[in-house]
């Protein structure tokens, strides 16, 4: 049954769940509070696909990890202290789930949706003639000391235990799989399943497809609140009687009535009210100022990430790496070659801090020695924000409070690499069908 959509977020999660939705026959209007060329951050990211990030933020180590790197100006971690309930409830969750258990039980979801959002951009590329540039040749990790290495040698492992190909490489092998450019490394690990492509490009060629596809756009247009609609009838026996799989992998809303739950609809700043069978909350880290004064618990926190495009650089790489110790992303696209990193952690302060630009640009001569700071002179920085939950896990399925409204955002880094399948997965939620991927431990009423 053809349904009216309307998705918040006019970002690759938002893009994708329109693509889905309107290949089952829907029609979809997306929402977006910032214009047509609005610099989002699906936009300026590394523009990598990472079946091999098989680990969430939420690891053993990080809360340490994270205290030591933050006294640093240009480290790539940074929480600015301040008192903020939201930034003390995210972070008290934050530590809870810093365990071996956590990581135990993400993995292989991670490795299910990595895996299957990877297929998705194989047929975009085929579907669209690949004008998005995706390379099918991997990804390095690559480490200047002997820790960093063994470190991620045991991550490689887990990897490989989960089915994920990674390869331990020498600087040697380094050397004959990436020709193009110098390394100064000790190492690395090659993962082949890891693609990278052109965010921007990856964009475009969405939005055109769903204009012709008729999918309508309203730029501009910012949601400040919400109206409650009739409340709707109870589901059927048999419908309250199925399983928490067959619930949308959502173990709380297993066998719920809606009787008690009511529609909701968008209000906009202009004073319109949105109405559509099904809203979908897609708004990437302002998802949680959406949905004020609903009866929702979306921890997040924005974590900002900066970048720079160098647009003619000296040499080009074929594959896309990891500075390991720097945290540092490199990847070509489509003849230039961009870098990025940080995560920095204080509200949502779009400001560029010149430390954190510093402290990505210093680390590219040590891994890449043919290049120098003055090489990135001229480039204009860019930053954008990373929606992250405490968890590490993102929020994708419906909410058990309202009947027609459900969440798909928190993937923090890992946006551009699960939008594709984050999409598939809600057009199947929207459609009453059984997603492919159980999402059990997505569900974004877990912290209600």
């Amino acid at each position: 049954m053809s349904k009216s959509i309307l998705i918040i977020g006019g970002g690759i999660i938002g893009l994708s769940i329109a693509y889905y939705a309107t290949e089952k026959g829907h029609h979809v209007t997306v929402v977006e509070r910032g214009g047509p060329t609005h610099d989002m951050a699906s936009l300026g990211n590394a523009g990598m696909i990472v079946p091999s990030h098989i680990t969430p933020l939420a690891a053993p180590g990080m809360v340490q990890t994270g205290l030591r790197m933050m006294w640093n100006s240009e480290s790539p971690f940074y929480i600015k202290p301040r008192l903020d309930a939201g930034l003390i409830d995210w972070g008290l969750k934050f530590m809870r789930a810093c365990t071996p258990e956590h990581v135990a039980k993400s993995s292989p979801v991670f490795r299910d949706l990595s895996l299957a959002s990877r297929q998705c951009y194989e047929n975009w590329a085929d579907e669209f003639g690949n004008v998005f540039g995706l390379v099918r040749k991997g990804l390095l990790e690559l480490s200047k000391t002997p820790e960093s290495l063994h470190e991620a040698a045991h991550t490689a492992e887990q990897a490989r235990q989960l089915g994920i190909p990674a390869e331990v490489l020498t600087a040697e092998q380094v050397a004959q799989i990436e020709p193009n450019v110098r390394w100064d490394v000790l190492g690395g690990i090659y993962y082949p399943r890891d693609c990278h492509l052109s965010p921007m490009m990856l964009m475009s060629a969405l939005h055109r497809h769903l204009e012709a596809r008729g999918a309508q756009f309203l730029w501009n247009t910012e949601v400040v609140g919400w109206e409650e609609g009739k409340r709707q009838e109870p589901r059927a026996k048999n419908q309250e009687s199925r399983t928490k799989s067959q619930e949308y992998g959502d173990a709380k809303q297993a066998g719920l009535s809606t009787q008690d739950s009511v529609l909701i609809f968008p209000k906009t700043a202009a004073g319109e009210v949105l109405r559509a069978d099904e809203v979908v909350i897609a708004g990437g880290a302002v998802s949680p100022h959406v949905a004020r004064g609903l009866k929702l618990n979306l921890p997040m926190q924005g974590g900002k990430g900066y970048s720079l495009t160098l647009r003619q650089p000296k040499k080009l790489p074929v594959l896309c790496a990891l500075f390991a110790e720097a945290r540092v992303a490199m990847t070509p696209m489509q003849g230039t070659l961009r870098l990025g990193g940080t995560m920095e952690i204080a509200g949502l302060d779009p400001k560029i801090n010149p430390a954190r630009i510093r402290g990505i640009l210093k680390s590219v001569p040590k891994y890449m020695p043919e290049f120098t700071l003055d090489d990135f002179k001229d480039v204009q920085p860019w930053a954008g924000f990373r929606p992250c939950s405490p968890d590490g896990l993102p929020y994708i399925g419906r909410s058990r409070n309202y009947a027609n409204l459900s969440v798909a955002t928190g993937h923090a880094m890992l946006g551009i690499s699960l939008g594709p399948i984050t999409g598939k997965l809600m057009a199947q939620i929207l459609s009453e069908e059984q997603p492919e991927i159980d999402l059990t431990m997505l569900n974004p009423d877990r912290y209600l």
